[in-house]
């Protein structure tokens, strides 16, 4: 409570209360923490969050997905019409070729307890390396009975999972988004005499083209465009804050072959904490006990003014300017003096000239 009103979040109003971010993570940060109080430990987890918070570059991983959001959100739509086509398709022309291996729960009420002394009739016929009499078949080509179980066990573990387009739509959705190479790595291996193999070729390469290639790397280069733009913005605040100054707003270079380096004028010239000092000063200060610049100031300060701030100039500059100027008008007066003697000299060696070719 004490970090929120030191932000001046208090003196605002409850609307601005209700619409800063910083007090409504905060209000959830406590929050979890008293549901992990007083109902589950597993709440605690959740304040793991708060380093995402506090490191900015975690947080720009966050805005890369939040940033672009309806860009993502529209692809992800254009993904999902895209995914009821295929589905549709696939439920009018291939409705067989949705074979699905399962891992079903074991039930041993299903299968026959071979372990028990008294067997059943059926199991015993089913799962017996007996021959029967009887029976047409050879009984020197008896298939074992742990083959024909596993068998019997493939099949039990296959479904069809395109009998109702609701099921093709969520087979499509969740096994072809998630394979590399498209919903037709899940479904049957088709035989090249079937009538509908090129068909069903087709069917493979547009999902994957259409789906895997271009819709999801349009998502995911969605994602990491805005992250780079996140870090090169980030990069360029740290370099005007290095190369600026934050008063005047003049850079590094107007300060080179200068009596005063940009480092002095920061620390000394422009310190930003004295002006935020003189600020608190023209606040806290009896306003009948203003000077003439404090008077100005705090005036200004009531408009919300910043026209009393050096923008783009700095006196150390002036100064430099004007001895520049100085020195440049020196020179000239020097020059000037230098030509007067000259032309001194010209007019007396003239008048010489005259006198003798008078003579």
């Amino acid at each position: 409570m004490s970090f929120v009103g030191n932000c001046g979040t208090f003196t605002r109003g409850y609307k601005a209360m209700i619409m800063d971010v910083e007090f409504l993570y905060h209000l959830l940060y406590l929050l979890i923490c008293a549901l992990g109080l007083f109902v589950h430990e597993f709440f605690y987890s959740l304040l793991l969050f708060d380093l995402v918070y506090r490191e900015e570059t975690l947080l720009n991983v966050i805005k890369s997905v939040t940033r672009n959001g309806r860009s993502i959100i529209l692809t992800a739509v254009l993904a999902l019409i895209l995914v009821y086509l295929f589905s549709i398709v696939g439920y009018l022309f291939f409705k067989d070729d949705f074979i699905l291996e399962v891992d079903k729960l074991p039930n041993e009420t299903l299968l026959p307890d071979r372990t028990e002394a008294g067997e059943t009739m059926t199991g015993e016929f089913l799962y017996s390396d007996v021959c029967k009499a009887g029976s047409s078949e050879n009984c020197s080509s008896i298939i074992p009975s742990d083959q024909v179980l596993a068998e019997e066990l493939e099949e039990e573990n296959k479904e069809h999972t395109c009998e109702t387009l609701l099921m093709c739509i969520v087979t499509v959705l969740s096994h072809g988004l998630r394979s590399g190479g498209g919903v037709g790595d899940v479904l049957r291996k088709p035989s090249k005499e079937e009538p509908l193999f090129a068909a069903r070729v087709i069917y493979d390469l547009l999902f994957f083209f259409m789906v895997i290639i271009i819709v999801l790397n349009l998502i995911f280069g969605v994602i990491i465009d805005t992250f780079a733009d996140l870090r090169s913005e980030k990069q360029k605040k740290e370099e005007i804050l290095k190369t600026t100054c934050f008063i005047c707003g003049l850079e590094r270079d107007k300060f080179d072959n200068k009596t005063v380096t940009f480092e002095e004028h920061i620390k000394e010239e422009h310190n930003m904490w004295h002006y935020l000092c003189f600020i608190v000063l023209v606040k806290v200060k009896d306003s009948t006990e203003y000077t003439g610049p404090e008077s100005y100031v705090a005036e200004m300060i009531k408009e919300r003014n910043l026209d009393w701030f050096p923008r783009m100039r700095a006196m150390s500059l002036v100064s430099s300017d004007s001895e520049g100027e100085q020195n440049e008008l020196r020179n000239l007066q020097e020059k000037l003096e230098s030509t007067m003697k000259l032309v001194t000299n010209l007019s007396g060696q003239l008048s010489e000239l005259k006198d003798q070719v008078r003579e």
